[in-house]
């Protein structure tokens, strides 16, 4: 089972297929195990070299209690740390949520290793989203049950396998990860000097699609898809009306790369 050290964190990590690597950045309480879960890797395996890897906080990765350690800056070295493991100067970079965030974090930290970002459900500011901070830090003072039981009121039921998986987090991971910094608040100066192409997608029945359509406007290469009547779990959960667009993206971007 692979790991890298960063720093005394392990962080865990899979590869599956073949072709131009492509990193797949889960998002909050939830693990790569997602991304075979919903048809991603499925879907990509024959023309990438996908690299899934588990945050810090998740899945089989270690997961600190001390909010510290889990400043962006940390996040998007887990990324490069794992790419240095590999022997892997740059990547495309797809992360959903809690993943985009990190992902705006490499546009920031380390722009120089990704040939493009492709960023769900997540814009780069404060304001907007599905469950206040304050909710979701009490919901995880009271356990993983009381979670759970939440998001079932406020959504109906949850299939046994996601249920299971989201039990088997570690709340005061979670809370140490949420209660961290969110990285820097002002990303003016980031969004225009973004060069590499962006892809953005959101839910238009998501809390965070006005901060998405809104961060779209600032990106000089940047493709913006909504896709209406959907919030932000089903758009994580629906590859079927994801990945056309991710795959279009990518055949675009990587037919560009070869031509530079």
């Amino acid at each position: 089972m692979p790991y890298v050290d960063n720093g005394g964190v392990r962080i865990h990590y899979e590869l599956e297929g073949d072709g131009p690597p492509l990193i797949l950045q889960h998002g909050f309480t939830s693990s790569l195990q997602n991304w075979y879960a919903h048809g991603y890797v499925e879907g990509l395996q024959s023309a990438y070299r996908l690299i899934l890897i588990d945050a810090r906080g998740h899945g089989l990765s270690d997961k600190p209690h001390d909010s510290a350690a889990y400043d962006l800056k940390l996040r998007v070295s887990d990324v490069t740390a794992v790419l240095d493991e590999l022997d892997i100067a740059r990547c495309h970079y797809l992360g959903y949520s809690m993943g985009g965030r990190i992902g705006f974090g490499i546009a920031r930290y380390a722009p120089e290793r990704v040939y493009s970002l492709m960023i769900g459900g997540m814009h780069p500011y404060d304001s907007g989203g599905n469950v206040p901070l304050q909710e979701r830090t009490r919901l995880l003072e009271q356990g993983m049950e009381a979670y759970v039981a939440n998001s079932e009121s406020q959504s109906g039921p949850i299939d046994p396998d996601r249920r299971a998986m989201l039990l088997a987090n570690d709340p005061k991971a979670l809370l140490a990860a949420i209660t961290a910094p969110r990285g820097p608040s002002n990303m003016e100066d980031v969004l225009p000097a973004m060069r590499m192409p962006c892809l953005l997608s959101v839910g238009e029945a998501d809390g965070f699609f006005p901060g998405v359509e809104e961060t779209a406007k600032h990106i000089p290469e940047v493709k913006f898809v909504s896709f209406p009547g959907l919030d932000h779990g089903q758009t994580s959960r629906g590859s079927e009306v994801v990945l056309p667009h991710v795959t279009e993206f990518l055949s675009e971007v990587s037919r560009a790369v070869a031509a530079d």
